[in-house]
Protein backbone atom coordinates (compact mmCIF):
# COMPACT_ATOMS: atom_id res chain seq x y z
CA UNK A 1 0.00 0.00 0.00
CA UNK A 2 1.35 3.60 -1.35
CA UNK A 3 1.50 6.71 0.99
CA UNK A 4 -1.96 7.56 -1.14
CA UNK A 5 -3.51 4.48 -0.72
CA UNK A 6 -2.60 4.68 3.16
CA UNK A 7 -4.05 7.77 3.32
CA UNK A 8 -7.32 7.43 2.00
CA UNK A 9 -7.63 4.59 4.20
CA UNK A 10 -6.89 6.08 7.60
CA UNK A 11 -8.85 8.99 6.54
CA UNK A 12 -11.78 6.19 6.11
CA UNK A 13 -11.04 5.08 9.34
CA UNK A 14 -10.24 8.46 11.56
CA UNK A 15 -14.08 9.57 9.99
CA UNK A 16 -12.22 13.07 11.20
CA UNK A 17 -8.97 14.04 12.76
CA UNK A 18 -10.53 15.76 15.51
CA UNK A 19 -13.56 15.63 17.85
CA UNK A 20 -14.73 17.65 20.88
CA UNK A 21 -14.31 16.13 24.49
CA UNK A 22 -16.19 17.24 27.31
CA UNK A 23 -14.54 19.20 30.32
CA UNK A 24 -16.98 19.12 32.51
CA UNK A 25 -18.30 15.74 34.23
CA UNK A 26 -21.92 14.70 33.70
CA UNK A 27 -22.29 11.89 35.52
CA UNK A 28 -25.73 13.08 37.85
CA UNK A 29 -28.19 15.65 37.97
CA UNK A 30 -25.96 17.62 40.12
CA UNK A 31 -23.35 18.04 37.98
CA UNK A 32 -26.16 18.60 35.08
CA UNK A 33 -27.38 21.57 37.29
CA UNK A 34 -23.84 23.15 37.29
CA UNK A 35 -22.53 22.40 33.79
CA UNK A 36 -26.06 23.22 32.35
CA UNK A 37 -29.47 24.73 33.90
CA UNK A 38 -29.92 26.10 36.01
CA UNK A 39 -26.30 26.65 37.22
CA UNK A 40 -24.87 27.81 33.64
CA UNK A 41 -27.02 31.38 33.77
CA UNK A 42 -24.38 32.89 36.47
CA UNK A 43 -21.82 33.01 34.16
CA UNK A 44 -23.86 33.94 31.55
CA UNK A 45 -24.89 36.96 33.66
CA UNK A 46 -21.29 37.84 34.17
CA UNK A 47 -20.08 37.61 30.91
CA UNK A 48 -23.21 40.05 29.78
CA UNK A 49 -22.25 42.60 32.24
CA UNK A 50 -18.34 42.03 31.14
CA UNK A 51 -17.21 40.36 27.89
CA UNK A 52 -13.71 40.22 28.57
CA UNK A 53 -15.13 37.52 31.63
CA UNK A 54 -15.95 34.86 28.51
CA UNK A 55 -12.44 34.28 28.97
CA UNK A 56 -12.84 33.08 31.92
CA UNK A 57 -15.59 31.66 32.00
CA UNK A 58 -15.45 29.55 28.66
CA UNK A 59 -12.88 27.90 26.54
CA UNK A 60 -12.62 30.80 24.47
CA UNK A 61 -8.62 31.92 25.78
CA UNK A 62 -8.05 28.23 24.24
CA UNK A 63 -9.87 28.28 21.31
CA UNK A 64 -8.81 29.19 17.62
CA UNK A 65 -10.67 29.09 14.55
CA UNK A 66 -8.84 27.94 11.42
CA UNK A 67 -10.48 29.19 8.31
CA UNK A 68 -10.48 28.61 4.82
CA UNK A 69 -12.72 29.62 1.31
CA UNK A 70 -10.71 26.43 -0.07
CA UNK A 71 -9.03 28.79 -2.91
CA UNK A 72 -5.52 27.67 -2.33
CA UNK A 73 -5.30 24.50 -0.42
CA UNK A 74 -2.17 23.11 -0.53
CA UNK A 75 -0.41 22.40 -3.98
CA UNK A 76 -4.02 21.41 -5.27
CA UNK A 77 -5.16 24.97 -5.95
CA UNK A 78 -8.96 26.40 -6.06
CA UNK A 79 -10.90 22.45 -4.99
CA UNK A 80 -13.79 24.40 -2.71
CA UNK A 81 -13.90 24.71 1.17
CA UNK A 82 -15.50 21.03 1.57
CA UNK A 83 -12.48 19.49 0.35
CA UNK A 84 -10.45 21.72 2.08
CA UNK A 85 -11.64 20.27 5.35
CA UNK A 86 -9.19 17.52 6.25
CA UNK A 87 -6.46 20.20 5.86
CA UNK A 88 -8.47 22.56 8.19
CA UNK A 89 -8.65 18.98 10.39
CA UNK A 90 -5.07 18.29 9.83
CA UNK A 91 -3.82 21.89 11.00
CA UNK A 92 -6.34 21.75 14.01
CA UNK A 93 -4.81 18.36 15.08
CA UNK A 94 -0.98 20.49 15.03
CA UNK A 95 -2.23 22.96 17.10
CA UNK A 96 -3.31 20.50 19.77
CA UNK A 97 -0.85 18.08 19.08
CA UNK A 98 2.03 20.56 19.01
CA UNK A 99 0.49 23.19 22.18
CA UNK A 100 -2.19 21.30 23.48
CA UNK A 101 -4.94 24.28 21.77
CA UNK A 102 -8.30 23.87 21.08
CA UNK A 103 -8.98 24.64 17.14
CA UNK A 104 -11.83 24.28 14.91
CA UNK A 105 -11.82 24.22 10.78
CA UNK A 106 -14.49 26.95 9.40
CA UNK A 107 -15.17 26.04 5.62
CA UNK A 108 -16.85 29.05 4.04
CA UNK A 109 -18.78 29.07 0.84
CA UNK A 110 -17.60 31.88 -0.36
CA UNK A 111 -14.11 33.68 -2.61
CA UNK A 112 -15.93 37.57 -1.84
CA UNK A 113 -13.56 38.98 0.56
CA UNK A 114 -15.85 41.24 2.03
CA UNK A 115 -18.44 38.55 2.97
CA UNK A 116 -15.57 35.99 3.85
CA UNK A 117 -14.62 39.12 6.74
CA UNK A 118 -18.14 39.43 7.63
CA UNK A 119 -18.55 35.78 8.25
CA UNK A 120 -15.08 36.15 10.19
CA UNK A 121 -16.02 38.66 12.30
CA UNK A 122 -19.40 37.49 13.50
CA UNK A 123 -18.35 34.46 15.14
CA UNK A 124 -14.78 35.71 16.63
CA UNK A 125 -16.48 36.49 19.87
CA UNK A 126 -16.32 32.56 20.12
CA UNK A 127 -12.34 32.56 19.74
CA UNK A 128 -9.66 33.77 20.83
CA UNK A 129 -7.46 33.76 17.80
CA UNK A 130 -8.37 33.19 14.01
CA UNK A 131 -5.63 31.17 11.57
CA UNK A 132 -6.32 32.01 7.73
CA UNK A 133 -5.24 29.15 5.86
CA UNK A 134 -5.34 28.26 2.19
CA UNK A 135 -6.70 31.11 0.66
CA UNK A 136 -5.55 32.34 -2.75
CA UNK A 137 -3.28 35.52 -3.27
CA UNK A 138 -3.77 38.32 -3.19
CA UNK A 139 -7.18 37.86 -1.87
CA UNK A 140 -5.43 36.15 1.70
CA UNK A 141 -3.81 39.57 2.21
CA UNK A 142 -6.44 41.81 1.87
CA UNK A 143 -8.78 39.25 4.07
CA UNK A 144 -6.35 39.54 6.88
CA UNK A 145 -5.80 43.41 6.57
CA UNK A 146 -9.60 43.75 6.51
CA UNK A 147 -10.00 41.25 9.76
CA UNK A 148 -7.42 42.82 11.58
CA UNK A 149 -9.13 46.32 11.23
CA UNK A 150 -12.92 44.81 12.71
CA UNK A 151 -11.43 41.91 15.13
CA UNK A 152 -10.25 42.49 18.64
CA UNK A 153 -8.46 39.17 18.61
CA UNK A 154 -5.12 38.40 16.75
CA UNK A 155 -5.38 36.90 13.07
CA UNK A 156 -2.70 35.67 11.28
CA UNK A 157 -2.12 33.84 7.70
CA UNK A 158 0.11 30.94 8.52
CA UNK A 159 0.83 30.62 4.48
CA UNK A 160 2.52 33.96 4.60
CA UNK A 161 3.51 34.71 7.86
CA UNK A 162 4.39 31.12 9.69
CA UNK A 163 6.81 30.58 6.43
CA UNK A 164 7.96 34.07 6.84
CA UNK A 165 8.81 33.21 10.12
CA UNK A 166 10.72 29.80 9.95
CA UNK A 167 12.62 30.72 6.88
CA UNK A 168 13.85 34.40 8.98
CA UNK A 169 14.78 31.59 11.85
CA UNK A 170 16.95 29.26 9.67
CA UNK A 171 18.31 32.44 7.56
CA UNK A 172 19.68 33.66 10.99
CA UNK A 173 21.36 30.67 11.91
CA UNK A 174 23.04 30.46 8.20
CA UNK A 175 24.29 33.75 7.98
CA UNK A 176 25.81 32.90 11.67
CA UNK A 177 27.26 29.73 9.81
CA UNK A 178 28.50 31.39 7.14
CA UNK A 179 29.43 34.68 8.53
CA UNK A 180 27.45 36.89 7.40
CA UNK A 181 25.34 39.59 8.60
CA UNK A 182 21.94 40.33 7.47
CA UNK A 183 22.49 43.87 7.28
CA UNK A 184 25.23 43.09 4.53
CA UNK A 185 23.80 40.00 2.50
CA UNK A 186 22.34 40.71 -0.68
CA UNK A 187 18.87 38.01 -0.48
CA UNK A 188 16.87 37.51 -3.49
CA UNK A 189 13.08 35.79 -3.42
CA UNK A 190 11.90 34.43 -5.77
CA UNK A 191 7.77 34.39 -5.90
CA UNK A 192 6.21 37.64 -5.40
CA UNK A 193 2.93 36.03 -3.83
CA UNK A 194 1.69 36.26 -0.44
CA UNK A 195 4.37 33.83 1.39
CA UNK A 196 7.57 35.67 -0.94
CA UNK A 197 6.26 39.35 0.11
CA UNK A 198 5.43 38.10 3.77
CA UNK A 199 8.86 36.91 3.83
CA UNK A 200 10.02 40.08 2.40
CA UNK A 201 8.28 42.36 4.74
CA UNK A 202 9.57 40.29 7.72
CA UNK A 203 13.16 39.99 6.39
CA UNK A 204 13.04 44.05 5.96
CA UNK A 205 11.79 44.62 9.40
CA UNK A 206 14.97 42.73 11.03
CA UNK A 207 17.16 44.45 9.31
CA UNK A 208 17.82 43.28 5.79
CA UNK A 209 19.50 45.68 3.89
CA UNK A 210 19.37 44.06 0.62
CA UNK A 211 16.64 42.67 -0.36
CA UNK A 212 15.42 42.04 -4.02
CA UNK A 213 11.99 40.62 -4.88
CA UNK A 214 11.26 38.52 -8.74
CA UNK A 215 8.48 36.57 -9.60
CA UNK A 216 7.34 35.50 -13.47
CA UNK A 217 7.63 39.02 -14.75
CA UNK A 218 11.01 39.53 -13.66
CA UNK A 219 12.53 41.76 -10.81
CA UNK A 220 10.38 43.65 -8.96
CA UNK A 221 11.35 47.72 -8.90
CA UNK A 222 9.60 51.09 -7.26
CA UNK A 223 6.57 51.97 -10.10
CA UNK A 224 7.13 48.90 -12.21
CA UNK A 225 4.25 48.53 -14.63
CA UNK A 226 2.40 45.49 -14.23
CA UNK A 227 2.24 44.58 -10.35
CA UNK A 228 -0.63 44.06 -8.32
CA UNK A 229 -1.24 47.08 -4.91
CA UNK A 230 0.56 44.46 -2.60
CA UNK A 231 3.70 43.93 -4.99
CA UNK A 232 3.86 47.75 -5.66
CA UNK A 233 4.13 48.12 -1.65
CA UNK A 234 6.93 45.41 -1.07
CA UNK A 235 8.76 46.41 -4.25
CA UNK A 236 8.94 50.39 -2.97
CA UNK A 237 10.64 48.96 0.09
CA UNK A 238 12.81 46.95 -1.27
CA UNK A 239 15.59 46.72 -4.59
CA UNK A 240 17.49 49.70 -3.59
CA UNK A 241 20.02 49.71 -5.94
CA UNK A 242 17.10 49.57 -8.63
CA UNK A 243 17.90 45.69 -10.32
CA UNK A 244 15.84 45.47 -13.68
CA UNK A 245 16.14 42.39 -15.70
CA UNK A 246 15.05 38.78 -14.84
CA UNK A 247 15.87 36.26 -11.66
CA UNK A 248 19.74 35.40 -13.21
CA UNK A 249 20.09 39.09 -13.10
CA UNK A 250 19.27 39.60 -9.94
CA UNK A 251 21.64 36.35 -8.36
CA UNK A 252 24.65 37.86 -9.38
CA UNK A 253 26.87 38.35 -6.31
CA UNK A 254 23.96 37.37 -4.22
CA UNK A 255 24.57 35.87 -0.68
CA UNK A 256 20.84 34.10 -0.15
CA UNK A 257 17.95 32.83 -2.57
CA UNK A 258 15.05 32.11 -0.97
CA UNK A 259 12.53 30.21 -3.52
CA UNK A 260 8.68 30.69 -3.02
CA UNK A 261 7.71 29.66 -6.68
CA UNK A 262 7.95 26.83 -9.23
CA UNK A 263 9.90 23.85 -9.57
CA UNK A 264 13.11 24.05 -11.38
CA UNK A 265 13.53 27.60 -11.71
CA UNK A 266 16.56 28.22 -10.01
CA UNK A 267 19.68 26.50 -12.71
CA UNK A 268 23.03 25.55 -10.85
CA UNK A 269 24.71 28.29 -13.34
CA UNK A 270 22.64 30.95 -11.31
CA UNK A 271 24.13 29.47 -8.32
CA UNK A 272 27.53 29.84 -9.32
CA UNK A 273 27.17 33.09 -9.98
CA UNK A 274 26.45 34.00 -6.77
CA UNK A 275 28.86 34.65 -4.01
CA UNK A 276 30.82 32.31 -3.09
CA UNK A 277 29.52 29.19 -0.80
CA UNK A 278 25.86 31.00 -0.86
CA UNK A 279 22.67 30.24 1.18
CA UNK A 280 19.83 28.25 -0.81
CA UNK A 281 16.31 27.69 0.54
CA UNK A 282 14.47 26.34 -2.47
CA UNK A 283 10.82 25.66 -1.05
CA UNK A 284 8.40 24.71 -3.56
CA UNK A 285 7.15 21.63 -2.74
CA UNK A 286 7.07 18.56 -3.65
CA UNK A 287 9.88 19.76 -6.43
CA UNK A 288 12.31 22.57 -4.89
CA UNK A 289 13.40 25.43 -7.41
CA UNK A 290 16.57 23.04 -7.49
CA UNK A 291 17.44 20.16 -6.04
CA UNK A 292 19.79 19.90 -3.34
CA UNK A 293 22.67 17.96 -5.24
CA UNK A 294 22.37 20.10 -7.96
CA UNK A 295 23.12 23.22 -5.37
CA UNK A 296 25.58 21.66 -3.90
CA UNK A 297 27.57 20.80 -6.88
CA UNK A 298 26.99 24.51 -7.98
CA UNK A 299 28.85 25.75 -5.05
CA UNK A 300 26.12 26.22 -2.40
CA UNK A 301 27.50 26.20 1.04
CA UNK A 302 23.90 25.60 3.19
CA UNK A 303 20.64 24.32 1.21
CA UNK A 304 16.98 24.43 2.91
CA UNK A 305 13.81 22.68 1.25
CA UNK A 306 10.07 22.57 2.38
CA UNK A 307 10.78 18.47 1.81
CA UNK A 308 11.17 16.33 5.18
CA UNK A 309 13.79 13.62 3.24
CA UNK A 310 16.44 16.23 2.97
CA UNK A 311 18.59 17.94 6.13
CA UNK A 312 17.07 21.63 6.86
CA UNK A 313 13.59 21.23 6.49
CA UNK A 314 11.38 24.85 6.72
CA UNK A 315 8.38 24.17 8.10
CA UNK A 316 5.78 26.06 9.38
CA UNK A 317 4.75 23.74 12.26
CA UNK A 318 7.59 25.08 13.98
CA UNK A 319 6.09 28.43 14.21
CA UNK A 320 2.49 28.97 14.33
CA UNK A 321 1.36 26.76 17.65
CA UNK A 322 3.87 28.54 19.63
CA UNK A 323 2.84 31.98 18.21
CA UNK A 324 -0.40 31.36 19.39
CA UNK A 325 0.24 29.86 22.69
CA UNK A 326 2.32 32.81 23.59
CA UNK A 327 -0.46 35.34 21.67
CA UNK A 328 -3.13 33.30 23.63
CA UNK A 329 -1.15 33.47 27.12
CA UNK A 330 -0.99 37.55 27.50
CA UNK A 331 -5.41 38.24 25.52
CA UNK A 332 -2.91 39.77 22.91
CA UNK A 333 -4.83 41.65 20.42
CA UNK A 334 -3.25 40.86 17.46
CA UNK A 335 0.42 39.44 16.02
CA UNK A 336 2.52 42.40 15.30
CA UNK A 337 5.75 42.07 13.36
CA UNK A 338 7.77 42.30 16.78
CA UNK A 339 5.84 39.24 18.04
CA UNK A 340 7.09 37.27 14.47
CA UNK A 341 10.69 38.48 15.20
CA UNK A 342 11.16 37.32 18.62
CA UNK A 343 8.64 33.78 17.20
CA UNK A 344 12.12 33.72 14.94
CA UNK A 345 14.89 34.56 16.87
CA UNK A 346 13.32 31.77 19.57
CA UNK A 347 13.16 29.28 16.99
CA UNK A 348 17.14 29.86 15.51
CA UNK A 349 18.01 30.15 19.25
CA UNK A 350 17.27 26.45 19.90
CA UNK A 351 19.52 25.35 17.98
CA UNK A 352 23.02 25.76 20.12
CA UNK A 353 26.78 26.97 18.81
CA UNK A 354 27.78 23.49 19.06
CA UNK A 355 24.81 21.72 16.91
CA UNK A 356 24.92 24.30 14.42
CA UNK A 357 26.25 22.65 11.15
CA UNK A 358 25.10 23.13 7.10
CA UNK A 359 22.55 20.44 7.71
CA UNK A 360 20.91 21.38 11.34
CA UNK A 361 20.25 25.12 10.82
CA UNK A 362 17.07 24.36 12.16
CA UNK A 363 14.89 22.40 14.41
CA UNK A 364 13.13 19.32 13.76
CA UNK A 365 9.34 19.79 14.40
CA UNK A 366 9.45 17.07 17.29
CA UNK A 367 11.54 19.21 19.40
CA UNK A 368 9.34 19.43 22.50
CA UNK A 369 11.17 22.76 23.63
CA UNK A 370 10.24 24.43 20.62
CA UNK A 371 6.64 25.79 21.73
CA UNK A 372 7.05 26.79 25.28
CA UNK A 373 10.43 28.83 24.15
CA UNK A 374 8.58 30.40 21.10
CA UNK A 375 5.80 31.25 23.31
CA UNK A 376 7.52 32.79 26.31
CA UNK A 377 9.20 34.83 23.65
CA UNK A 378 6.10 35.72 21.73
CA UNK A 379 4.24 36.80 25.17
CA UNK A 380 7.52 39.06 26.34
CA UNK A 381 7.24 40.96 22.73
CA UNK A 382 3.33 41.18 23.03
CA UNK A 383 4.10 42.51 26.27
CA UNK A 384 6.56 45.14 25.12
CA UNK A 385 4.72 45.95 22.12
CA UNK A 386 1.49 46.91 24.11
CA UNK A 387 -0.75 44.33 22.78
CA UNK A 388 -1.03 42.33 25.31
CA UNK A 389 -4.33 42.76 27.63
CA UNK A 390 -3.53 40.32 30.29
Amino acid sequence: MDKKELALKRHEQWKGKIEVISRAEITNRDELSVAYTPGVAEPCLEIQKNVDLSYKYTRRGNLVAVITDGTAVLGLGDIGPEAGMPVMEGKCALFKTFADIDAFPICIRSKDVDEIVKTVSLISGSFGGINLEDISAPRCVEIERKLKEVCDIPVFHDDQHGTAVVVLAALLNALKLTERKIENSKIVINGAGSAGMAIGRLLVSRGAGDVIMCDKQGVLYDNMPGMNDEQRKIAAVTNKNMVKGQLADALIGADVFIGVSAPGVLKPEMVSAMSPGPVIFAMANPVPEIMPDEAKAAGARIIGTGRSDYPNQINNVLAFPGIFKGALAVRASDINEDMKIAAAEAIAGIITDDELNDENIIADVFDKRIVDHVAKAVAEAAIASGVARS
